[in-house]
């Protein structure tokens, strides 16, 4: 009988991020995927990151994770989005190459030591005195474990919808998952269902490209991973996307097939994304809107198929069809496969602590879309979650939670316990009470001392971002002390369409104008007084860090100041499995939600929709006496 520490259920952006932690912290790791070719398949957009996403791919990337490295080596567009806002909204995504993505996500988890990849299908998870000990395969095999984290994505008891025509499946192509969610359901655990879905497929060379709108990437790219050579970067051809509209008469023919939509006519039970609706929803929920913008995307360099960003449908396939050649340049196209929804069972995140083990079975982590979530992004950073407190749970070992001052990571879980979700969720930035501090461009800072800890990121490594945060300190405590003024300076404040001055001002307070960049002062420093200014002249990486310490100085030190606070109520631990039930004194609704959602902190409290501040006023008197 085979026996390995930790076992992953799925090879999808979860899976990876967990198999790869787990082994690479030296537990003996075994990953079961139904085709190893398909690692890291992108089921539905060919993209990594966006608005909060991008987010995300920097934190899984700062705690040595792989998402950010595989999306550099085979991104075809990358783009910096929200440039014109502030810097707690830019948010990196790039455009991959779907055939490459998993050719590169297998390469990197296939070279990893302690990592056995077995392409089999778990039917049965094993647990003995709430604990799990094994699982079952359909190959019929029968495999010991310490810890299991399942990472089954869109695959249990997956069923496919175009039109009134279902198939099993766990996407296009792939086979469901059967028995898996029965088996955590004698355990006891919650399961419901929930929807998602995918747009048709264009032939790219049947569009008429002259009448779209194109939409270049950077032109500049950035990378996402610190890892990355950017000497070398970007490593492909990149490609543009396109923009386009529907209008009403592409809405009255998608509307002829209401009638047979499997959302429409009850097929469906499971909920839809609220954020990214299918295109029949949207016509119904805004319906004053005569169209709405559609991006043609293209599947990679060697592609023939095109994505239609905004049109994720189940409607027949003739609707899709007929509806598609109205849209202009697409007169003429071929649609190559249609779009398609999928409904599959999910677990509500109320069952899973901020660790992502379940509480109730030790040893068992749910990580991505089973725990109701929407993304790749959001998949990888809690497989990557889950992987590391697997692997510190059997070496005995502190587990590891996130704040929500800390990361997206750590908003991102303590929603999913506090709030739970009947919906998919996603991230956004609005998500996050703390944006500020927690931006893409410093998630190296945040978060890399963990990867160090983990041992997911190397002495080297972490040797070069304690001399970039030495450097930010210099150059924070330079820029305070040296005073520019003269002519030169007041042609760069005129150019920047600001105030001149008549006296000298030090450069941080220059840098505080908003239309000031730090790199048009830096060039004015005498370097012959400031010889130690030098250094900091050509070093946009450190440059930017100072410059946003220094413009948003205030409003950064207020985050700090509330996260301080709230510091006290995270530190107020409720003892495991506390009865709320016998304080009475609780409304009903909060004992209810207290004892559903199990909190472990007084701030967690706080948080649950249903708890009042009565509520948490008379848990804390209680827990004090």
């Amino acid at each position: 009988m085979k026996e390995f520490d930790v076992i992953v259920i799925g090879a999808g952006h979860a899976g990876i991020e967990a198999s790869y932690a787990s082994a690479k912290m030296g537990c003996n790791t075994a990953l079961i995927t139904l085709n190893s070719n398909k690692i890291g398949e992108m089921s539905c957009n060919p993209a990594i990151g966006g608005s909060a996403k991008g987010h995300l791919v920097h934190e899984i990337d700062s705690m040595g994770g792989v998402m950010g490295m595989v999306a550099d080596k085979t991104g075809i567009q990358f783009r910096i989005l929200n440039k014109s806002k502030g810097p707690a909204v830019w948010a990196g995504r790039c455009q991959s190459d779907r055939d490459l993505y998993p050719k590169e996500a297998g390469r990197v988890i296939k070279s990893t030591e302690n990592l056995t990849i077995l392409e089999d299908s778990v039917i049965k998870a094993i647990e003995e005195n709430n604990k799990i000990v094994g699982v079952k395969t359909k190959n019929g095999l029968e495999i010991k474990c310490k810890a299991i984290v399942v990472c089954s994505g869109t695959f249990l008891n997956g069923l496919m919808y175009t039109g009134l025509d279902s198939t099993p499946g766990g996407r296009f192509g792939d086979d469901p998952v059967l028995g898996l969610t029965e088996s955590f359901m004698n355990m006891g655990f919650e399961t419901g269902r929930l929807k998602t879905g995918t747009p048709p497929r264009l032939n790219k060379n049947s569009i008429d490209w002259t009448k779209l709108q194109e939409q270049p990437g950077d032109d500049i790219p950035e990378p996402f991973s610190f890892r990355t050579d950017k000497s070398l970067f970007p490593f492909l051809q990149q490609v543009p996307c396109h923009l386009v509209y529907t209008d009403e008469a592409v809405h009255k023919i998608l509307e002829k097939g209401f009638d047979r939509s499997p959302m429409f006519t009850g097929l469906i039970s499971g909920i839809g994304p609220r954020y990214c609706p299918s295109i029949e929803d949207k016509i119904v929920r805004f319906s004053d809107k005569k169209s709405h913008q559609l991006f043609l995307e293209p599947e990679g360099l060697k592609s023939e198929l095109i994505y239609v960003n905004g049109f994720p449908t189940s409607l027949p396939a003739e609707i899709q069809d007929e509806a598609i050649h109205k849209i202009k340049g697409l007169e003429d196209c071929k649609m190559e496969r249609p779009g398609y929804a999928i409904e599959y069972d999910y677990f509500p995140p109320y069952q899973v602590k901020n660790t992502l083990e379940t509480k109730k079975i030790g040893g068992l982590y749910f990580a991505g879309q089973v725990n109701g979530t929407s993304g790749y992004e959001e998949a990888g950073g809690q497989g990557m979650l889950a992987g590391i407190n697997a692997a510190l749970k059997i070496q005995g070992r502190k587990e590891f939670t996130l704040k929500r001052s800390e990361a997206y990571l750590g908003v991102l879980v303590d929603d999913l316990c506090t709030k739970s979700t009947s919906e998919p969720y996603r991230m956004f930035t609005s998500r996050a009470e703390h944006r500020l501090l927690l931006r893409q461009d410093n998630s190296d800072r945040r978060l890399m001392k963990y990867g160090h800890e983990f041992g997911l990121i190397s002495e080297n490594e972490y040797n070069e971002l304690k001399e970039k945060e030495l450097q930010i300190e210099v150059g924070i405590d330079l820029f305070d002390k040296i005073r520019l003024k003269g002519e030169e300076l007041n042609k760069v404040l005129e150019n920047a369409e600001t105030p001149s001055i008549d006296y000298g001002e030090t450069i941080s307070k220059l840098a505080k104008r908003p239309q000031i960049k730090l790199e048009n002062l830096v060039h004015l420093i005498d370097v012959e007084k400031h010889p130690e200014a030098e250094s900091f002249i050509d070093n946009k990486t450190v440059l930017q860090q100072v410059e946003i310490e220094l413009k948003y100085e205030g409003y950064i030190k207020r985050q700090y100041e509330v996260i301080e606070k709230m510091e006290k109520l995270e530190k107020a631990k409720i003892p495991e499995n506390f009865d709320f039930s016998i304080i009475k004194a609780i409304s009903t609704e909060g004992r209810e939600k207290l004892n559903k959602y199990k909190p472990g902190t007084i701030a967690q409290a706080s948080r649950i929709s249903g708890v009042t501040p009565s509520d948490i006023s008379v848990l804390l008197v209680y827990l004090k006496n």
